[in-house]
């Protein structure tokens, strides 16, 4: 085997560039920390951007009230700074409290602009981005992550650091740490696509339409597991062949419309996730938990309000190992948590937690001040309940 070279020394290391992992470097990095994140594709933004899934999903409950705060919103406004779309008016400051009960605070954003937009803003705040890199294993030390492996152009590499945030959507560190992890195998073909929409060509040349194509889960119809190498392939394949029939329906009524862009990741709406000490279900509605640290409504109807326990972010074996996203132990609201919101939410709160897990020299996560925690976050505009 290669000697494995030292690529460097962080204090935190987020794998996944996804806008949870972008989310949870730009909050270590304000807290001072020394940030390295790492993304296996070359663009930041995860299915929000190369996945083209363009639309940022309320970070209100449905009945007036926002719910998520901090760099959710953040980032939210900073989808739409170039000015494709913009904020709803009942949701900019003095908005009329009425309105703001019948429309839903979220926009659509133009995913290529916020995919750049969104690697100027990392850059800005000092985080080291390690594109091209793949983690294949961890090296652990008393229940403790020492390093990371990594693949890349120069080959093997090792990054040592004191904390990691799994952001990959797939609970990918979890895995290689052995924690216990669960897996959905309920993925279906789908995607997202930009088109030239041929009738307004003439008078605007650069107006775009997105649409998407989703199989319903129906018996007899494939379904896919996101962390089998084969169904990957599968399921990508699959999805451009569904898009590709999608469109030309829509040229035949539109003869002068042209695809423009589709996916360049693979569209899972969960594949594994980390079995922690709590587990987020749809019964947990309106419950809040000891160890909140932050909220989130139903983006699938008005009214609902979920509280996220901590433990249901932090690893159980390892004590430097936390999750965002994806990658958090939710099991029947799942559907909830894998929305943008909430990736920068949980992402935030990974970052947070990390920074002072470091600062405050705990010894695991299991052990960290919650309300030192929780008042950290709220200073920063997360909402808790």
């Amino acid at each position: 085997m290669e000697k494995i070279r030292e690529v460097g020394k962080y204090d935190i290391v987020v794998v996944g560039g996804g806008i949870a992992g972008v989310s949870a470097s730009i909050a270590s990095a304000r807290k001072g920390m020394k940030v390295c994140l790492i993304e296996k594709f070359c663009a930041l933004g995860g299915l929000a951007t190369l996945g083209n899934v363009c639309v940022y999903l309320p970070l209100c409950d449905g009945k007036g009230n926002q719910v998520i705060g901090g760099i959710a919103e953040e980032l939210l406004k900073l989808s739409v700074s170039d000015g494709y779309r913009d904020i709803p008016q009942a949701w900019k400051e003095g908005g009329n409290i009425e309105e703001r009960k019948k429309i839903r605070y979220k926009v659509e954003f133009n995913p290529v602009s916020f995919m750049l937009l969104l690697e100027e803003l990392v850059l800005k705040e000092g985080i080291e981005i390690r594109y091209d890199s793949r983690v294949f294993d961890v090296i652990k030390e008393d229940d403790r992550i020492k390093e990371i492996l990594i693949l890349d152009k120069e080959g093997i590499g090792k990054i040592s650091c004191k904390v990691i945030i799994d952001a990959t959507g797939d609970a990918d560190i979890c895995f290689f740490a052995g924690e216990k992890v669960v897996s959905v195998d309920k993925n279906v073909a789908c995607g997202w696509f930009f088109y030239y929409d041929g009738k307004d060509i003439k008078k605007y040349p650069f107006t775009l339409r997105f649409d998407s194509y989703n199989i319903k889960i129906e018996q007899g119809i494939k379904t896919f597991s996101g962390d089998k190498a084969d169904d990957i392939t599968n399921q990508v394949i699959e999805s451009r062949k569904y898009i590709l029939k999608k469109f030309f329906g829509i040229k035949e009524k539109k003869p002068s419309s042209y695809l423009l862009l589709v996916p360049t990741i693979p569209i899972f709406r969960m594949t594994r996730r980390l079995k922690g000490k709590t587990e987020l279900k749809e019964k947990d509605e309106g419950k809040i938990f000891p160890d909140s640290v932050g909220m989130t409504g139903d983006w699938r109807k008005s009214g609902p309000v979920y509280y996220i326990p901590f433990s249901c972010l932090s690893a159980v074996k390892i004590k430097n190992l936390i999750t965002a996203v994806r990658c958090i132990s939710a099991s029947t609201v799942r559907d909830v948590v894998r929305a943008i919101p909430v990736c920068a939410l949980t992402g935030e709160i990974s970052g947070t937690s990390a920074s002072l897990l470091i600062k405050e020299k705990f010894e695991s996560f299991s052990n960290l001040d919650i309300k030192k925690l929780q008042k950290i976050l709220k200073e920063q505009g997360v909402i808790i309940k």
